[in-house]
């Protein structure tokens, strides 16, 4: 039986510290403040919202909403982004995307308006290139690809010399964890929907990180003892029933094939997903410190 990577353990720890530093910051006159910028009702971007507000409150971060309409106009959101830039009492800002169809031939210019000290989610392209050169005065790494290390370095885990395969190579977690991983002396091989017999290379891997959006994508076959699985994907599973009678979400590892072989593996949910926003709250708290 793999021992369980309880996000729930992680995020306890990481408040416990937010708590202690926003009370120091609170003490000096400083309220660390996150702007959250979203445009139009999209469900889930409302979801998120309320537990980063929630969380906000808990650890002693105050929160500003900038809300939009669905049908703003490119000038609009810009004018919003100056006015959080020129705002010293706000020290992040999160932008909910993908933004609306209308607004997504603009969304480079739109990203790079956001002055890259309030850029606590790796917004813009100075952030990415932080993140590739391993540097911490350059904006912030995504807040997902953080929370995996979080996890990692909440327990214990000896990145040196591993063997890493990483699942996608998306901006928001493969690409960046992989640069992550290889800053902290991993060997990083990246698979994506081009790979020849891509599942063929998780056996050899010492850490894998599930991060390609496919429900049950890795089972018994694709896995072995030793190893530490980090399954960041949420996926729609029809067929895991929740109290409610209804189905609920998986990563992409089959949990109940996976989890009696590797060493250790991180739960979905109740893994990555519920230390992003602690991790989020942390960057808030870092950029205030930077005052």
């Amino acid at each position: 039986m793999a021992k369980l990577l309880s996000g729930k353990e992680v995020c306890e720890a990481l408040n416990e510290k937010l708590m202690e530093r926003t009370a120091a910051l609170r003490k000096k006159g400083v309220i660390p403040t996150l702007a959250i910028i979203r445009v139009g009702e999209n469900p889930s971007d409302l979801s998120y919202e309320t537990g980063a507000a929630k969380r906000a409150a808990l650890v002693g971060v105050e929160v500003v909403n900038f809300v939009l309409k669905e049908d703003c106009t490119k000038e609009e959101l810009l004018a919003v982004i100056d006015r959080i830039n020129a705002d010293p009492t706000v020290h992040g800002c999160l932008m909910f995307r993908p933004l609306p169809k209308h607004l997504r031939a603009f969304n480079d210019e739109i990203c790079n308006r956001l002055d890259p000290k309030k850029d606590v989610d790796s917004m813009t392209s100075l952030s990415n290139a932080g993140v590739y050169e391993g540097r911490t005065d350059l904006g912030y790494p995504p807040c997902t690809a953080q929370a995996c290390i979080e996890i990692l370095d909440h327990y214990g885990y000896d990145y040196s010399g591993k063997r890493v395969t990483v699942m996608g190579r998306s901006l928001v977690i493969g690409r960046p964890i992989g640069m992550m991983l290889q800053h902290r002396n991993c060997t990083v091989t990246t698979i994506h929907t081009q790979t020849r017999d891509p599942l063929a290379y998780l056996p050899y891997s010492d850490l894998i990180i599930c991060a390609a959006g496919v429900l049950n994508s890795v089972g018994a076959a694709q896995v072995r003892p030793g190893q530490t699985v980090i399954d960041v994907s949420m996926n729609w599973n029809p067929e895991k029933i929740t109290s409610k009678g209804k189905g609920g979400m998986s990563g992409d590892c089959n949990f109940a094939e996976v989890e009696p072989i590797v060493e250790a593996i991180t739960p979905v949910p109740g893994g990555v997903g519920a230390v992003t926003t602690s991790v989020l709250m942390k960057h808030v708290v870092e950029a205030a410190e930077k005052i």
